[in-house]
């Protein structure tokens, strides 16, 4: 019989390294928070700030800010910083389109923010179910900005299209990481399709804003993080995120180093003299992380700028 070495017994696989002191997330009890979380509840709903474990969701929550999760909670890929659950999906829930409508609508967001697992399985990648979620939404609130992050829809051909088509005033596809990183971090994606579809998205409809989000600490370096910042605008992206890499696991791909809030400050910095429109960059930035906060004050800024050109 083989015998098992006790030292050897659920040997961690990456250990986790303590969080800095920076990086900390508070419990709440805000009336606001159980509010959001009953209204997500009474449509039976998903949402990424649930199933990603975001560390974000009671600063969010206590503001009724959700991101909706499409498409069930079950992702046919298995990217190696996802904390969400990789198998075999379910049906798509014909109803979810006005679910999140009437859940918008309910919360009274100004901004709401859609995403999805990937779906792979499915013959275009669940475009259409994106487009009927983004039109109903839009339908039900007319005066709410719908902002909505995607899958790449590889070796989907152009269903993308459809997404486009419904017309979200922000269309987000994450790019995550650097190109050096991707076998490893990403492997069922390709950095160049996504970089194609951000750029592809801005070509067809020039009135949608366009985002993609970075995480740093998963072992790239400085003069790469630029070279995505290149490409992102080679690509005409209007918006950047950068956030902390975070691993959820011991099973999760290994935290290289905790970048310190100078360094973000200093990436911020370096984005907005590449061009970019709007860059949140903090330990704790995330895709939709004060995504509402952060489009009002653009559009402000915006209609500021019309007015002031218009008087001279």
């Amino acid at each position: 019989m083989k015998i098992r070495h006790p030292e050897k017994v659920n040997k961690p696989i990456n250990p986790i390294k303590p969080k800095p002191p920076w990086i900390r997330s508070r419990l709440s009890n805000s009336q606001e928070f159980f509010l959001t979380k009953t209204i997500v509840n009474q449509y039976n709903l998903k949402t990424v700030c649930q199933e990603a474990n975001c560390p974000n969701i009671t600063d969010c929550w206590s503001k009724r800010h959700a991101t909706f999760l499409i498409m069930g909670n079950i992702c046919t890929r298995a990217c190696a910083f996802c904390d969400v659950i990789t198998g075999k999906p379910k049906k798509l829930d014909p109803l979810e389109p006005i679910k999140i409508a009437n859940a918008v609508k309910k919360l009274n967001l100004r901004h709401a923010v859609i995403t999805s697992v990937d779906r792979d399985d499915l013959i275009d990648g669940g475009a259409k179910h994106f487009s009927d979620v983004v039109i109903e939404t839009k339908k039900e609130n007319p005066n709410t900005t719908v902002e909505i992050l995607t899958p790449d829809f590889l070796r989907k051909e152009e269903s993308y299209k459809t997404v486009v088509d419904a017309k979200p005033d922000v269309f987000n596809h994450n790019i995550e990481t650097v190109p050096g990183l991707y076998r490893k971090v990403r492997p069922g994606s390709r950095y160049f399709a996504s970089l194609d579809l951000l750029k592809n998205v801005k070509k067809i409809d020039k009135n949608i804003f366009t985002k993609s989000g970075l995480m740093v600490g998963l072992g790239e370096n400085k003069d790469e993080i630029i070279q995505v910042m290149d490409d992102l605008r080679s690509a005409d992206v209007d918006f950047l995120t950068i956030g902390q890499y975070l691993q959820p696991s011991e099973k999760h791909h290994p935290l290289e180093r905790y970048y310190s809030p100078d360094e973000f400050e200093e990436l911020k910095t370096i984005a907005i003299s590449k061009g970019f429109l709007l860059v949140s960059s903090s330990p704790l930035t995330r895709s939709s992380y004060h995504a509402d906060e952060d489009f009002e004050l653009l559009q402000k800024e915006r209609f500021k700028q019309t007015n002031a050109q218009s008087i001279s």
